[in-house]
């Protein structure tokens, strides 16, 4: 990737927030590199390169700031928008699949060669496949060290580390110091929560229009599953290793995020998660600056600026939530999808890990695979919704086989619904699947695989919003219409349903 160095320059000077995470700013008379908003004096231009990543900053030799933290800066928004195999890349890698199935791995999914993946890779960010998984693997490993008492040889595991030694050196590389010294400079002992609990910031690009979050996911909660309390949102997590919770609470200037895991090697693909869920990686600038260029629009806009999209945790579960949703209305919908839940023969993978004076014990889940204590629990899986006998789905049969199409293809491996998965063949296999059609694929490809650029003109809601925006109602006219509204006609969807 071409960074311009004047643009990254004056951005530096000027300690602009905004591009935090797009670029990296590297200080070769300090040997440190930071984000762009960095507090300390303004180098001097002899001093100073830019890099794509942070990877790259480490494979100069240069190591992370420990007063602007770089490693915690949002991720660029590129690779959201971006749905080429770098961008996909990106987004797998930050779901840890690396350090699950290796570069094989990773290029095995995105269908190329591990050779051209690493030659992709180091043409945009400067840094290969390994290198990004480190660097990942050593932010992981900080956040263990300054926010749990666990020893340092299990957090090197937990970190995706493959031995201590590797643990011990990637640390004083990227941050100057040995893990026993992060640990005495964060001055904590065993963390209040208890086994399992890791506490973090999230930091976004401001503004954030955190109601309009929570509000829209009030809405669409599921017993057991998730919940908005006292402005938070809390839900059940499935990750590659085990189960998890989460809870997100907006703050000023970042998400605070509780995260209670059965295994700490879901840590990164847990946040990762959050941060998909929360759109935390987005420009609202960018995406607020095109949508108020349009005056029926701007309104809303500057009414509710830094609109994001909330996102996925798990693509499935949101393929089972748009199909039940069709229709419908939201509260029959959540009425259908509980009592499917209620159906499930749930099993957690690992019991819960719970906390008594200091001592960790394993609570067993009940018959159901509910935990006591108001846990919640992640969405069924495809396997277990082809477990449910027809008397589970409270839905008309060609709904609920659609839902058992979709399941089918999930186990099969014929469907992605993650992230990184193709957008435009995911959308493909979707339409051809009986039952799915334009507004299911496009919901899909907006909030699932976190397409920025999907309208949905057919939509009850989105058409009652335009009614009451003065726009076009018809679907054909207003799709036509809402071209102006590219690259980001996710984000105007969701300023519609808000205007309904």
């Amino acid at each position: 990737m071409e960074l311009d160095f004047e643009r990254c320059y004056r951005a530096v000077d000027s300690r602009d927030q905004r591009f935090d995470g797009w670029f990296f700013t590297g200080v070769t008379s300090t040997g440190i590199y930071c984000r762009p908003s960095c507090p300390a004096i303004t180098p001097k231009r002899q001093n100073v390169r830019f890099f794509p990543s942070s990877a790259a900053a480490q494979q100069a030799g240069l190591r992370a700031c420990r007063r602007c933290r770089p490693d915690a800066s949002p991720g660029s928004p590129l690779w959201d928008v971006r749905a080429d195999v770098v961008g996909r890349a990106m987004r797998m890698i930050a779901d840890g699949v690396i350090d699950r199935g290796g570069v094989p791995g990773l290029a095995a999914r995105l269908g190329y060669t591990e050779r051209h993946l690493h030659r992709m890779l180091r043409a945009e960010l400067g840094a290969g496949p390994l290198a990004l998984a480190r660097a990942q693997r050593a932010q992981t490993a900080r956040i263990l060290i300054e926010t749990t008492g666990l020893g340092l040889a299990e957090i090197a595991f937990a970190a995706g580390f493959g031995s201590v030694r590797q643990f011990n050196d990637t640390v004083r590389e990227v941050y100057g110091a040995p893990p026993s010294q992060l640990r005495s400079a964060a001055g904590r002992g065993i963390l209040v929560g208890g086994a399992g609990t890791v506490t973090l910031r999230l930091a976004y690009r401001p503004p954030l229009h955190a109601a309009a979050l929570l509000d829209f996911l009030a809405r669409r909660t599921l017993p057991g599953v998730d919940k908005v309390h006292d402005g938070s949102y809390r839900r059940g997590l499935r990750l590659p290793h085990g189960t998890g919770e989460a809870t997100l609470t907006p703050a000023a200037g970042h998400v605070a995020v509780t995260l209670r895991l059965t295994d700490l090697r879901d840590l990164a693909p847990a946040v990762a998660r959050c941060r998909r869920l929360f759109d935390l990686d987005a420009d609202p600038v960018a995406v607020d600056q095109t949508l108020a260029a349009d005056p029926a629009l701007a309104p809303a806009v500057a009414a509710g600026p830094g609109v994001r999209v909330p996102r996925a945790v798990d693509g499935f579960e949101m393929a089972v939530r748009a199909i039940a949703t069709q229709q419908v209305s939201l509260a029959s919908a959540r009425t259908t999808l509980t009592h499917l839940l209620a159906t499930v023969p749930t099993r957690v993978d690992q019991e819960a890990l719970v906390t008594e004076n200091g001592a960790a014990r394993r609570e067993p889940p009940d018959r159901h695979g509910w935990r006591r204590g108001g846990a919640l629990r992640g969405f069924v899986t495809a396997e277990e919704v082809l477990g449910v006998a027809d008397a589970g789905f409270r839905m008309p049969a060609g709904r609920r086989e659609t839902i058992r199409a979709v399941a089918r293809a999930v186990v099969d491996g014929r469907l992605d619904l993650e992230p990184g998965g193709d957008r435009a063949e995911t959308v493909r296999q979707l339409t051809a699947v009986p039952g799915i059609g334009g507004w299911t694929a496009g919901h899909l490809a907006m909030r699932a695989l976190g397409d920025p650029d999907v309208f949905l003109a057919s939509d009850l809601a989105v058409r009652r919003g335009a009614v009451a925006l003065s726009l076009p109602a018809d679907p054909r006219t207003l799709d036509g219409y809402a071209t102006r509204w590219r690259p980001w006609r996710s984000y105007a969807v969701i300023h519609l349903w808000r205007a309904a």
